[in-house]
């Protein structure tokens, strides 16, 4: 099964790990293949549909297109005429690859490659085709992991470390191309920790061997024959490779699919913030001295991170002894971390670094129900206040006003009425219905509370101010840096 959208989940390769090996283009690739062909596997996967009936056209008598549609739909057959009662149910197939690790029978693929599926099979190179047990599967990382029952021990292949690949690296990929069957492509390493947004948890290894619809769920090979990566995604407008393809690295894969095969399901850790990333302009507002880190704008207050004493405009750049570079890296190394581990979470607090401890709960991972947005009219102008924020035209947060852009219950602080789309608020997605809550840790809630509270930093010297802002009907919180002069 594959999607195809901008980003078509399908699958890539990649990478190598010794650096003598990696000095030059190898000779080949056959013997390679040759040693892993046989532990890649095609997936079989089926869903039962149930037919719906086509009815008929209704042609008026006499017709000129008449007799047209009576002899097309009689050549269609029973898919063409209108059948009375309930219809048989027919077969969704799709077609993906995967690989064995454990000769016991333990298959890894793509989540999405068996999605709801009622029956999965696996064939394997010789052609024999074994039906396969749903483990686990994660739709966050887009793994699975399957059991077949064989006779006899089957051929394998181990986990490498992704981490020591390196940009320009050669890989080999073995996947089920359209259809084909085991084919072999290889190509080399493009680009690594790519975001293409598809989860929480993006860190691909992207690579130019020729990746195609199909391919999904199959392993990517090192030179030592190791699998680093999971092929899961191309960029395509068609489906076919342009030479744009994202493979799951194995360090982010391995402890995910050590947990489906134990428990079922994943179990991650939890540090229970709400973050965003740091921009120049918020790093220099925060004493930061660079970008860096990932910056705390809600705190669960039943979360782990509370009694720690972590803070809203705290900035995490460090946890458990890895730097966090920006607010993508931190959900991916929490959730990495073992649950119930203490560990320590530097944070850069009014321009200090602070170390807190925290020791880790479990996400729950069942899934919400997202908001619904009605009468959503955000876009829509609002004669108000001064222009005491350069770009904003703001006021009171009325009844009215609430009412009118669907203010959620509970938020308070000046109301944004207008923006001027050339301003630097535009470009930081302030929306009319926007609601300021803070400026620079103080609660603004009048139009007088907020310019008091920007001419004493102007008086500072400040040209830049942190506000606090609630948006929609969610009332979701975040920080924008805005120049205040």
């Amino acid at each position: 099964m594959t999607r195809l959208l901008a980003v078509v989940v399908l699958a890539v390769s990649v990478v190598l790990p010794a650096a003598a090996q990696n000095s030059r283009a190898p000779d080949g690739f056959a013997d390679l293949a040759e040693r892993v062909m046989d532990a890649v596997v095609n997936i079989k996967a089926s869903q039962r549909v149930a037919q719906r009936n086509v009815p008929l056209p209704q042609l008026p008598p006499g017709s000129p297109f008449e007799d047209l549609f009576n002899d097309f739909f009689n050549r269609q057959g029973p898919r063409g005429q209108q059948q009375q009662g309930p219809q048989p149910n027919q077969r969704s197939q799709s077609l993906g690859s995967g690989f064995v690790i454990d000769p016991s029978g333990i298959v890894v693929t793509n989540n999405h490659v068996i999605a709801e599926a009622t029956d999965v099979f696996v064939v394997f190179n010789d052609g024999s085709e074994l039906k396969a047990e749903v483990l686990g599967k994660d739709p966050k990382t887009d793994l699975a992991v399957l059991r077949v029952k064989s006779e006899k021990p089957l051929k394998s292949v181990k986990f490498g470390d992704s981490d020591r690949a390196r940009v320009g690296d050669w890989v080999m990929a073995i996947g089920n191309p359209f259809g084909f069957g085991g084919s072999v492509s290889a190509g080399i390493v493009s680009a690594k920790q790519r975001n293409i947004r598809s989860g929480p948890y993006d860190s691909f290894i992207q690579t130019d061997a020729a990746i195609n619809k199909g391919n999904s769920g199959g392993p990517l090979f090192n030179m030592a024959g190791e699998v680093i990566g999971i092929n899961t995604a191309i960029i395509s407008p068609s489906g076919g490779s342009i030479g744009i393809g994202f493979s799951v690295p194995s360090n982010l894969a391995s402890p995910i699919i050590d947990q489906l095969r134990e428990f079922g399901e994943t179990r991650r850790a939890w540090l229970g913030v709400a973050i965003q990333d740091v921009d120049d302009d918020t790093a220099d507002a925060l004493k930061l001295g660079q970008k860096r880190g990932a910056m705390v704008i809600g705190v669960d207050e039943k979360g782990p991170a509370k009694p720690a004493g972590i803070e809203r405009e705290d900035v995490i750049v460090r946890f458990d002894g890895q730097d966090i570079k920006n607010s993508r890296d931190l959900p991916r190394i929490v959730a990495l971390t073992p649950i119930g581990k203490e560990v320590d979470v530097v944070v850069v607090r009014q321009g200090r670094e602070v170390v807190r401890k925290v020791t880790l709960g479990r996400l729950d991972e069942a899934p919400q129900q997202a908001s619904v947005r009605q009468n959503d009219t955000r876009n829509q102008s609002q004669p108000s206040g001064a222009n005491i924020v350069p770009g904003l035209n703001v006021g009171a947060l009325s009844a009215e006003a609430r009412r009118r852009f669907n203010v959620k219950d509970g938020i308070e602080g000046v109301l944004v009425g207008q923006v001027d789309p050339n301003s630097t608020a535009a470009e930081r997605r302030i929306s009319a219905g926007d609601v300021i809550v803070e400026v620079q840790r103080e609660p603004v809630k009048s139009v007088a509370d907020l310019r008091r509270r920007i001419d004493a930093l102007k008086s500072q010297g400040q040209k830049r101010a942190l506000f606090y802002v609630a948006s929609g009907p969610e009332g979701t919180l975040r920080y924008v840096t805005l120049p205040i002069e």
